[in-house]
C-alpha cells in the first residue's frame, strides 16, 4: 500500500505542477493589471492627485484580485468540480471559464486521463494456503468527476484499496495452480469485481495486468518435481498407447498370414535375414524354427554353392 500511494501522490503533485503552468496567462494578465496599477497611481501622486491615487491603488487591487480568483484555464483533460455556497453547481472544463469570487469555489480539479497503479509484492494465501508475492497493475480512470468527488473522500486512496482487497479475495478463492496457468482469467474475474464496487465512485477499472507471481522458494523444488512426474506420466501413456496401436497392428497382420503359411514362412525367413545383416554375422535360432523355414536345407544348400564356387576359382 505505502509504495502504491506514495507514486499516486508523486503523480498527484506532477499534474499540480502542471495545471500553475497552465494558469501562466492568467498570471500574466494579473501581473499587467498590477503593474498598470502601480504605475498609474505613482504617476497621480506625481501630480499631487493623493485621492486619485489612492483610489487607483484600490479599485486596482481589487480588479486584480477578483480577476485572479475568478479565472480559470484548464487543460483538455482536467474537469473543476464548483460550489456555490457550499452547494454543488457544475462542472467546468475544459478552457477558460469564471467563477463567482467569495460565493463560488473550486474545491478540486480532476484528470479524466487513464492511470496506473502499481502494487509490489502483495504477500496473498491461495485457497491451497499457498503464500504468493503478486505484482500486479491496475489501469483505471476517472468517467464522473462529480461522483469521484462528492461520493468519496479520497478516491486516490479509495481505488488503492478496493483493488488490493479484491485481489486478496480472488487469489484466496483459486489454487496455486490456477493462478499460474491461467492469469489472464484471474484478472478478468477482478476486473469483473472491482467494477460493482467503484461504479458507484465514478471510477471504470480499465484492466489488472499481473506482472508477477513469486512463491516461495522451497516449493519451487517440489513444483519441478510436480511437473517432471507429470511429463513422465504423460510419455508413459504415449508409449502405452503406441504399443496399444502395434498390437492392433499385429492383429491385422496375422489374419492375412493365417491362410498362407507359404507367405508366413518368407515373413520369418526374411525377419532372419535382416537380423543377421543389421546385427552380424551369426544369429542362434531353435531348431524347431530351422525345421518350419527349412533354413537347414536352405543353408546346406547356400554352403554347397560357396564351395563349388572356391573350387572353380581353384583351377587353373
Amino acid at each position: 500500500m505505502y509504495d502504491a500511494m506514495t507514486q499516486l501522490n508523486k503523480d498527484h503533485a506532477v499534474r499540480q505542477i502542471q495545471r500553475i503552468k497552465t494558469r501562466a496567462p492568467i498570471t500574466l494578465v494579473t501581473a499587467l493589471i498590477v503593474v498598470v496599477t502601480v504605475i498609474t497611481g505613482v504617476l497621480r501622486l506625481k501630480a499631487d492627485d493623493t485621492t486619485t491615487a489612492v483610489a487607483t491603488f484600490i479599485i486596482g487591487g481589487i480588479i486584480a484580485a477578483l480577476w485572479y480568483w475568478s479565472a480559470h484555464l484548464l487543460t483538455e483533460w482536467d474537469r473543476a468540480l464548483v460550489l456555490r455556497l457550499g452547494r454543488f453547481s457544475s462542472v467546468r472544463g475544459p478552457g477558460f471559464f469564471m467563477i463567482i469570487p467569495i460565493f463560488e469555489s473550486v474545491i478540486r480539479i480532476v484528470d479524466m486521463r487513464v492511470r496506473t497503479t502499481t502494487f509490489y509484492s502483495e504477500s496473498m494465501l491461495t485457497s491451497d494456503t499457498v503464500p504468493v508475492n503478486i505484482d500486479a497493475i491496475a489501469f483505471w480512470h476517472v468517467w464522473d468527476s462529480q461522483k469521484a468527488l462528492l461520493e468519496v473522500e479520497s478516491y486516490y486512496q479509495a481505488i488503492s484499496l478496493a483493488v488490493q482487497t479484491a485481489l486478496r479475495d480472488i487469489v484466496g478463492i483459486h489454487s496455486l495452480a490456477e493462478i499460474l496457468s491461467d492469469r489472464e482469467k484471474v484478472a478478468k474475474t477482478l476486473q469483473k469485481v472491482l467494477e460493482a464496487k467503484t461504479e458507484a465512485w465514478g471510477i471504470s477499472v480499465t484492466s489488472i495486468e499481473i506482472r508477477d507471481i513469486a512463491i516461495p522458494e522451497n516449493l519451487k523444488d517440489v513444483l519441478s518435481k510436480q511437473a517432471q512426474a507429470e511429463r513422465e506420466r504423460q510419455a508413459r501413456g504415449i508409449l502405452g498407447q503406441a504399443e496399444m496401436e502395434i498390437a492392433e497392428k499385429f492383429a491385422i497382420a496375422s489374419k492375412a498370414y493365417q491362410d498362407n503359411p507359404v507367405a508366413l514362412q518368407l515373413r520369418a525367413m526374411n525377419i532372419v535375414y535382416e537380423g543377421i545383416r543389421a546385427g552380424g554375422s551369426l544369429m542362434i535360432v531353435p531348431s524347431s524354427v530351422l525345421d518350419t523355414m527349412n533354413l537347414g536345407g536352405i543353408a546346406a544348400l547356400g554352403q554347397t554353392q560357396r564351395n563349388l564356387a572356391t573350387q572353380q576359382q581353384a583351377k587353373p
